[in-house]
Formats: C-alpha cells, structure tokens, sequence
C-alpha cells in the first residue's frame, strides 16, 4: 500500500480568512440566529496521526496499518470544526434576521457577498434559514460562485446543513483543489439514538504521496455520534487511482469505530474493499475484505512459499478489531483491558457505506 502524505486543505485558514473579513466596519450583537453548535468532537484516540509502534518490531506496525484511518476521520473532523468555526464568526455579528452584506477576503482580497434569507427548502425539508456567501466576480460561473452555504432552523433541537467550496472561499490557498466540496448535516434531534450526530462528505479531494505524485481519495461520507462519553464514527474513503495487492485499481477504506471521549481510547475495524464493490454487508466489507484478510492474501500471492507460521506472526497486529488510546494503536484482536471492553461490543451494530455509492458521490449546492 502506498505511505501517503495528507494535504490538508487549510480549512482552518479560512474560518480566519472569514471571521477577520467579516469584522470590518460591522457592528456586534448580542443576539443572534445562527446555533451555538454544528459538530460532534471525535476524540484523538482515533483520529490520531502517530506512526510509531508500540508492538515487537517482528511484527506489521499497527500505527501504520491504521495510520490512514485516523487520517480520513481527521478530514471529516476538520471540516466540522471549519464549520462550526465559521458560524462562531457569523455569531457575533448582528445576524438576527434576513439581511446581505458585503466584505472584502482577508487572504484573497476579494469581494464576498452575503445573503441571509427566511423560509428556504433544500433537500426536501423547509429550514428558518439559509445563509450563503459568494466570491463576487465569480458570480458568473457555474457553481455560481459559492463559498458556503448554510441551512438551519431557529429552534431547539438544533439541525442543519452547511456546504462549503474551499477554492470559492480563498483561491491562492486553494489552486490544488479547485473542484473540492463537503458538506455537514448536523443534528441533536435524537432520531438516530444519539444525543447529537453528523454527516460529513467530502467529494473531490486530492492527497498527495510522499514523493508528490497525485493521489486520490476523491471522496469521504462519515458518520459521527455522540451518546453520552461515548462516540461512534462509521465510513469509507475511495481511493479511485490507488492498487493494493492486485491489479485492479481502486480501493476503499470501509470502517467502523467507537471511543470514550473522557477516558480517550477507541476501538475501530476496517476492511479494504475495491472500490466497486456494491455492498452494505458488514461481514462482506470488514470481514471478507478485512485488513488481515487482504493482508495475507496479498502477501501469499506474492510469496507463495512463505512459512505460514512466521506469516501469522507478523500479522498479528492486523487482527481486528484494532484497539487505541491517546497515543496510537496498542493492540489487535485482543482487548487490552475492561475499559476497552465497554465499548468494542458497539462497533458490531455499526456498516460502513456502500463503497460503490461513495465512489460516485458528487456534491452541489442549492
């Protein structure tokens, strides 16, 4: 499998680029429409980017089997706290009702307008609210120049879409990935069990290797909820140009995860479907293709004489589920402890996604 280096999007720049753009000559309020929240925060233990191990160096490292999982739950998790930062900046303005409003982009000294409207349906459901901000000289263009879009209602329980298109928001910061769009649903409604959870898709995204060289994971869909101490992740990320052991190109990470947010451990299991696997069966995506599975398969094709006994034992990281603290991966396939235990019988009611639908995923504002 290809070692890959994150390209972040510098989405954090832009809360910045959007909360310094908007303060000048604008006169803060107290009150406000906007939600105070829009994320679930999805603890370090497994979004987590060490690669140092912590098992017998005779062994697959588990921080580098699982280093790409803690790396796509990052990207899900960057974008909701993008999100929920840009709304932090719309707060404190005097956003209480239908408005516009024009402000000059920090970074890219552009033009954006926004527009604040009551009443707005997308998506099948009829919102209080929708808040969009546009690059003003590219009003013109097919995407009509959209930076970000949000939709929300006023009242408790809070629940909203937000959309955001990098390249419209900050174009110098943003060349690499010109197409790149995601987008968060957000609820505290409960209808799923959960105190509060969101959707996070991200579509268009380019990552790079360690030499540079294009690499794609297009597309991201990830769910998070948060009941309690307890939050549960389930996804997939393709990888439409990338091999593994086999010829055929493009796979997907298909993964499920459970972790205490006070104590800061988890527990995940992943498989490595191809990409055009059309699946939502849990024993196809994370047993069939599990990581071990895939693993050994593809080593045996490779060396076919191998000494299985030798073969076992170096695999036996990739045994799932994996298990996490603050500090990376600890073990896989037996749990290290009772407090790991509370939470790794709940992974096994979590399916990640159709790997095939999140290959052809696309996003669109309204």
């Amino acid at each position: 499998m290809k070692s890959l280096r994150f390209a972040p999007l510098a989405l954090l720049t832009f809360v910045a680029l959007f909360i310094t753009g908007c303060q000048e000559d604008e006169v803060k309020s107290d009150k406000t429409i906007v939600p105070a929240t829009f994320r679930v925060d999805i603890p370090s233990s497994i979004s987590y980017t060490a690669t140092s191990g912590r098992q017998k160096s005779d062994t697959l490292n588990g921080n580098e089997i699982y280093r790409h999982l803690g790396t796509f739950i990052n990207v899900g998790k960057t974008a909701s706290e993008l999100v929920e930062g840009i709304i932090h900046g719309i707060s404190v303005y005097n956003i209480d009702k239908a408005m516009t409003m024009s402000f000059n982009g920090e970074d890219d000294n552009r033009v954006k307008n926004l527009v604040v409207t009551e009443s707005s349906t997308f998506d099948g459901t009829t919102w209080d609210y929708q808040l969009t901000v546009t690059d003003a000289l590219s009003e013109g263009a097919d995407d009509g120049g959209k930076a970000i879009q949000i939709f929300w209602n006023d009242e408790a329980p809070i629940r909203g879409v937000a959309i955001v298109k990098p390249y419209n928001c900050d174009r110098p910061t943003n060349l690499h990935i010109p197409d790149a769009m995601f987008r968060v649903d957000y609820s505290e409604d409960g209808t799923l069990g959960y105190d509060a959870h969101m959707i996070v898709t991200v579509a268009g995204l380019t990552l790079a290797d360690e030499v540079t060289e294009p690499f794609s994971m297009n597309n991201l869909k990830m769910f998070a909820g948060r009941k309690g101490d307890i939050v549960d992740v389930y996804g997939n990320s393709n990888h439409p140009n990338a091999k593994l052991f086999s010829d055929e190109k493009g796979f997907n990470w298909s993964f499920v995860a459970s972790s205490d947010r006070v104590k800061n451990i988890g527990v995940a299991e992943v498989g490595l479907p191809f990409i055009s696997v059309n699946s939502t069966d849990r024993a196809v995506l994370l047993e069939d293709y599990s990581i071990y599975n895939v693993f050994h398969d593809g080593i045996m094709d490779a060396w076919p004489g191998i000494d299985q006994e030798k073969l076992q034992a170096f695999l036996t990281t990739a045994a799932a589920p994996g298990y996490f603290d603050d500090g990376g991966f600890i073990a896989g396939g037996t749990s290290p402890g009772a407090d790991w235990n509370t939470i790794s019988g709940r992974i096994d009611d979590l399916i990640p996604y159709n790997p095939s639908s999140v290959n052809s995923l696309t996003l669109s504002f309204k």
